[in-house]
């Protein structure tokens, strides 16, 4: 079978909520019907046939053919397969994900990854602000799974994170893993000011000394650290980096002790 794939040939007039468009949603839905769902969210939305060419039948495997920066909840709430994106998407790619993979080739808006649980998430070009964040009023941002964008991204990546895995390959803006909860931040490329501002727990690792941390982390020296070699080697192993993020002895900073937190910021010495 082919891959169920929509092909944009009419350029969005307002933003489009694709959330709808997974394996889940559409399992038993016929061709016409498919074409006939509401994603347009202004007051005469589009339907999916206004703005997609669809073709194949792969429910599993599911491809974008053309992206927009309209193109919000992309994947949101998959739980297995496939998406592809051939282009740039909006805000919310990934959202509360379960499972399955999903590949942007182009770059992400604010909250992708917000509310993962499971799956793998990559963005090959940008992300914007608050990368797998929680929205307002919600109390814990990504739950799980992994999220890697090789490009940059913007402030407060991992906010308020509880687990999983976030990987940013081209630098991040302020206050990475601000309030983490638990989880793993890694940064090359650089951060912005402030990493782990009011941490409780987790890891953030860079690749390089940050630009400046809250008075509230506490140096504790440059011990040989297993966990260091691991998680290199685990990036390395998974082909997300080409070489070591910290080596073997990196500098150790914790807290933060404004919230008595049990967090480590790590880079190398």
């Amino acid at each position: 079978m082919k891959p169920l794939t929509f092909t944009l040939v009419a350029k969005p007039g307002e933003r489009l909520d694709l959330s709808p468009l997974t394996a889940l949603r559409l399992a038993g839905l016929e061709r016409h019907e498919i074409e006939k769902i509401r994603i347009g969210t202004s007051r005469r939305p589009a339907l999916v046939g206004d703005i997609f060419r669809i073709a194949g039948n792969d429910l599993e495997t599911i491809v974008f053919d053309g992206g927009s920066n309209r193109f919000d909840r992309v994947a949101e709430g998959l739980a297995g397969g496939t998406v592809r994106v051939i282009g740039d998407v909006g805000a919310l790619a990934g959202r509360a994900m379960r499972g399955g993979q999903v590949v942007v080739e182009g770059s992400a808006g604010p909250h992708a990854g917000s509310a993962m649980r499971g799956g793998r998430l990559e963005i090959l070009g940008r992300a914007g602000d608050h990368l797998g964040a929680p929205l307002a009023g919600e109390l814990a941002g990504m739950n799980g799974g992994v999220l890697i964008v090789r490009g940059g991204a913007g402030v407060y990546a991992g906010d308020r994170m509880r687990r999983g895995l976030v990987v940013v390959l081209k630098g991040c803006g302020d206050f990475p893993g601000c309030r983490m909860i638990a989880g793993t931040l890694a940064v090359a490329g650089g951060a912005g000011e402030m990493p782990g501002y009011l941490m409780r727990r987790g890891s953030i690792l860079l690749d390089r000394a940050p630009k400046s941390l809250s008075p509230s982390f506490v140096e504790c020296g440059a011990p040989e650290s297993i966990f260091a070699a691991l998680i290199d080697r685990h990036l390395i192993g998974e082909g997300i980096l080409k070489r070591p993020l910290l080596g073997i002895a990196p500098r150790r900073y914790g807290g933060d002790n404004a919230v008595l937190g049990l967090g480590e910021v790590l880079f190398p010495r």
